[in-house]
């Protein structure tokens, strides 16, 4: 058994690759809700999907491959 391997019961879904494209994809979410002209609420709740997006990545930056 390799150091980056995942323990035997971590499930495939909550492993690095997967949980950093969906911090990705909320962090890219929250950067177009800032830039678009048309909605207050999306415009009102980009700051916090930017930063819940943000804190997740270093979250799981931490979990195994």
């Amino acid at each position: 058994m390799k150091p980056d391997d995942p323990p035997a019961n971590w499930p495939h879904w909550l492993r690095r690759g997967p949980m950093e494209m969906a911090a990705s994809v909320l962090i890219g979410a929250g950067v177009l809700m800032l830039l678009q002209p048309f909605a207050l609420a999306l415009y009102t709740y980009s700051f916090i999907t930017t930063l819940a997006g943000t804190a997740l990545f270093m979250v799981v930056s931490k979990f195994p491959n």
